[in-house]
């Protein structure tokens, strides 16, 4: 997927969770290319604030505005805590349901990107995007904490990292969690 349409979708997504008061940020690729090394992506990836039981709202507001990309959308939405829909230029959106305190805090600590041409998107901060990195774990994620910590490794909020990292480490009993990013670190200080 070209960058313009999944740009194009990210504003076209955020506008219209933003006009009816939604919070959202962007937590995938896209947010990669603001913070990290830039690289492909073929899809938008979203936390969306819903907390549990308070779903139905940006359930109904997103499914009204998007084509769902899975039948029962919206149970399986429910179910899973993420929405599967695509924006009308066809790109592929994810979106997560935010509920736990955690993911409150990212979307309080987001901020906007300006993107050029007068557009902006809102993205999570560097530090969240590694968090959510390191839980997903995938090489992928471990090559994009690498190109994160490189580039932002002097304003990162190390202790951030390690004690939201320390935390999943032990929820997930992966007591190595932290490990790509504290040898990314490393490597960025040498």
């Amino acid at each position: 997927m070209t960058e313009p349409a999944l740009i194009e979708a990210a504003v076209e997504v955020q506008s219209v969770l933003s006009a009816a008061g939604i919070r959202s940020c962007i937590i995938g690729g896209l947010a990669v290319q603001r913070w990290g090394e830039p690289r492909a992506t073929q899809d938008v990836d979203f936390s969306v604030l819903a907390p549990i039981g308070e779903e139905q709202r940006p359930l109904d507001l997103l499914l009204a505005a998007f084509a769902p990309r899975r039948p029962e959308a919206r149970a399986f939405a429910i179910a899973n805590r993420v929405l599967l829909i695509q924006s009308t230029n066809g790109v592929a959106a994810d979106i997560g349901l935010a509920g736990s305190p955690f993911e409150v805090e990212i979307l309080e600590r987001s901020s906007a990107w300006n993107i050029g041409a007068g557009a902006s998107i809102v993205t999570c901060s560097a530090e969240d995007l590694v968090i959510y990195k390191l839980v997903a774990g995938r090489a992928r994620d471990v090559a994009d904490i690498e190109g994160i910590v490189r580039r932002q490794a002097s304003g990162l909020d190390v202790e951030r990292i390690r004690r939201y990292g320390g935390l999943f480490a032990e929820l997930k009993e992966e007591p190595d969690l932290l490990r790509a990013f504290e040898q990314s670190l490393t490597r960025a200080r040498e």
